[in-house]
């Protein structure tokens, strides 16, 4: 167990050391890419498993449906938020993953009832905990800009819808490996298993975020600007 915890630590350091590095550099676009692929093949895998048969019509279908969600909205949400600056869409991502810690950490620790039965680690307290932990990033990014991330009452039920769709999502992706009958989405990432493990929630909240602050005319038009660097 030891072990195990030590795999989830030291990935997700560097992880998001790569993460930052990719944000702020060239290399945003063509990481953004090669994540999706990689979410695109696990989810691909788990609907097999639970279809069974390659050829079925389910596959198929429900390939379309991730495909079409996975280029034509997260990618371009993606992109459209890292134009919208790189240290805002560090603080997306941070708010996202302070709510997946603060489930975790939460969660481990109290314990206590089960929130649902389609996870059976996930418990109320944790839920409580993701809330909680989303506001830090917050409280951070204030110090650096007080006026872009101040204290209203907008920026931080911002910080607790991100959360609950950061749940949502990873409660989705949960469901759906427990009618695959897996534990993890890959084994690519040590303790963590794949990569949409690790982001299940995050690549619902990005699309979340950017529909939340842009109306549809500004999407269409930053998903063309967007598509246009590739």
């Amino acid at each position: 167990m030891i072990k195990e915890l030590e795999k989830r630590i030291i990935t997700s350091i560097l992880l998001f050391l790569l993460t930052v590095f990719c944000i702020f550099t060239n290399f945003f676009i063509p990481a953004v890419m090669i994540v999706s692929l990689i979410v695109f093949i696990e989810i691909s895998n788990i609907i097999y498993r639970i279809n069974g048969n390659v050829n079925n019509w389910k596959n198929i279908v429900f390939n379309i449906i991730a495909l079409f969600y996975i280029i034509f909205i997260f990618v371009p949400s993606a992109f459209g938020l890292h134009l919208a600056g790189p240290v805002f869409f560090l603080y997306i991502l941070s708010v996202c993953i302070c709510s997946d810690i603060g489930g975790y950490i939460i969660g481990k620790t109290i314990a206590g009832r089960k929130l649902i039965k389609i996870s059976p680690n996930k418990t109320i307290s944790g839920s409580v905990g993701s809330f909680c932990f989303s506001i830090l990033p917050l409280l951070l990014f204030y110090n650096f800009n007080p006026s872009k991330y101040s204290y209203s009452i907008n920026s931080f039920l911002l910080c607790l819808e991100i959360s609950l769709v950061c749940q949502l999502g990873d409660l989705f992706i949960s469901y759906l490996k427990r009618k695959a009958k897996v534990k993890d989405t890959g084994r690519i990432l040590p303790g963590h298993g794949g990569v949409l493990d690790r982001i299940d929630g995050i690549i619902f909240a990005i699309t979340f975020v950017f529909v939340y602050i842009n109306s549809f005319g500004e999407y269409v038009d930053i998903w063309k600007h967007a598509f246009s660097k590739i």
